[in-house]
């Protein structure tokens, strides 16, 4: 009985699958697709460019806040001896900066700087 189930039940999903790949069997031809590819340039021009445009706005925006809150209130400094060691000087500048150093953020061993 169960089986008998299961071949009814099996029948019309396999001569559907069957009818379905003739009936599209043209589409994996060459055929044209400068319809998709228009549609894609267009969505790409028109939702994703302005899409990022915005966030680049939003992220310059939030980001000069933050800086300036940053410059009225900087964290205090506090020497701890385990941070900011120099074994051997950077081989650029004073060779106590490292290469990205930002005077308003990233503090000396022995300090901040006197940032403006």
């Amino acid at each position: 009985m169960a089986s008998r189930a299961v071949t009814i039940l099996r029948r019309p999903f396999s001569t559907s699958i069957r009818r379905a790949s003739s009936e599209y069997s043209h589409s994996a031809q060459a055929g044209d697709h400068a319809a998709g590819a228009k549609q894609w340039k267009m969505l790409s021009f028109l939702i994703a460019v302005p899409g990022v445009a915005v966030c680049m706005v939003n992220a310059y925006l939030k980001e000069t806040e933050h800086m300036e809150h940053l410059k009225e209130h900087r964290p205090e400094f506090i020497p701890y001896s385990h941070l900011r060691l120099r074994t051997k000087p950077y081989p650029w500048g004073d060779g106590n900066h490292s290469l990205f150093h930002n005077p308003l953020t990233n503090p000396l061993p022995d300090g901040y700087e006197d940032v403006e």
